[in-house]
């Protein structure tokens, strides 16, 4: 890719490309729903990237180009605005306006995209074209920002360019991951820590539905007002609880079972699942990959049955692998009704479950299945210098 992505860089600018970065996208083992309720979540950094190819102009002109698809954008520093209707460059310019507003001097560039990183599969394409820009621009203008800044810068072009108000999570892993490793990561503080994610003779597999239902962003948000409602209950007894982190099941029990059932559901859903993820980080440090594949299952079974977030075509990807021997764990992956399913599979069947499921899939659900085969890897980096240093 290093290669293809430079090559392209001569032909529409007529020069080598100074520098080379990729930012990976991004899966999360298991911890979904609980970014935002001040808890921990598990992503890992995956071999899929985010690739720029860029080069610093005299002047400040911004000249970009998407390989994939063929489009390019013109504008000036001087200038930076989103671009309406949303689209692809607004990832790149709302990193740079981040360096804008820390009124660090940046110069005009040349870039190429080109992305390994599927979009709408919920591997966080965006992050990854973020994170690359962010630390591309850094390395470029001398800026000496550290990593966990860029994160942040990378996460604040996303609320604020492309209007998605996400969580730190999918930045933060496409940054700072490791090769062969997981990061817990504490959605309250920061804090985090690296967790060996060996997997010797298991494959991370992700099965894409191809399905995007329209209940996801408004359900999203009800989510998000349903989990509030359980802590106000709690807090009327336990004034230090300020989110579900700091709640326990007998707290839900006590305040909150007998006034909101639906909160109550949701809220025990998002303690069980804490709970949950320092229990399979216990199993990675054990080097026990069936028992995290059992707690991936049992996430599965509360996000479609009490947090209610699933839909028929990832609930049918689970059940299918169930009960095969070859598959370790299964769960939804990201924030509901469609994207992927995560699943742990012995290498030697992966070809094999691949080739069984797509067509029983297809006659089940009437779409497509699209599959990937991920590795652990390591987060954004520059892939040694560009040729025009």
């Amino acid at each position: 890719m290093k290669e293809k992505i430079g090559s392209i860089f001569k032909e529409q600018f007529g020069s080598a490309a100074q520098w080379i970065v990729r930012s990976p996208g991004r899966v999360n083992i298991i911890g979904e729903h609980t970014d935002y309720n001040k808890g921990f979540v598990l992503p890992a950094a995956i071999d899929k990237n985010a690739w720029l190819a860029l080069s610093l102009r005299d002047d400040d002109r911004i000249h970009l180009y998407a390989a994939d698809l063929k489009d390019s954008y013109g504008g000036s520093l001087s200038d930076l605005k989103p671009i309406e209707p949303m689209n692809w460059p607004n990832y790149i310019l709302g990193v740079i306006a981040q360096f804008q507003k820390r009124n660090v001097v940046i110069k005009g560039l040349n870039a190429v995209l080109l992305s390994e990183v599927p979009i709408g599969a919920g591997l966080s394409s965006s992050a990854a074209i973020e994170c690359a820009t962010a630390y591309a621009i850094n390395l470029m203008n001398n800026a000496g920002i550290e990593r966990i800044e860029l994160v942040k810068m990378a996460q604040k072009a996303e609320h604020e360019y492309a209007g998605v108000m996400c969580g730190i999570m999918d930045q933060f892993a496409s940054m700072m991951g490791k090769a062969d490793h997981a990061i817990r990561l504490d959605c309250d503080s920061l804090a985090y820590d690296y967790v060996p994610l060996k997997l010797d003779g298991v494959k991370i597999v992700l099965l894409n539905t191809n399905v995007k239902h329209s209940l996801a962003s408004s359900e999203y948000n009800t989510r998000r007002q349903e989990c509030e409602r359980a802590v106000a209950l709690i807090q009327e007894k336990y004034k230090h609880v300020s989110s579900l982190r700091d709640a326990t099941v007998a707290m839900l029990d006590e305040c909150v079972k007998a006034k909101d059932a639906v909160a109550y559901k949701r809220g025990r859903f998002i303690v069980e699942e804490i709970a949950r993820l320092h229990e399979a980080c216990k199993n990675l440090q054990n080097g026990d990959i069936n028992a995290l594949g059992k707690n991936m299952f049992a996430t599965h079974d509360g996000l479609s049955k009490a947090y209610e977030v699933s839909c028929p075509e990832l609930d049918w990807l689970v059940d299918a692998v169930r009960n095969n021997p070859a598959v370790l764990g299964s769960r939804m992956m990201g924030g509901g009704f469609g994207g992927c399913t995560i699943n742990l599979v012995k290498e030697e069947a992966v070809e094999d479950l691949i080739k069984e499921l797509s067509p029983a899939y297809e006659a089940a659900m009437n779409l497509k299945l699209t599959s990937y085969v991920a590795e652990i890897a390591a987060g954004t980096e520059e892939t040694g210098e560009g040729m025009g240093r």
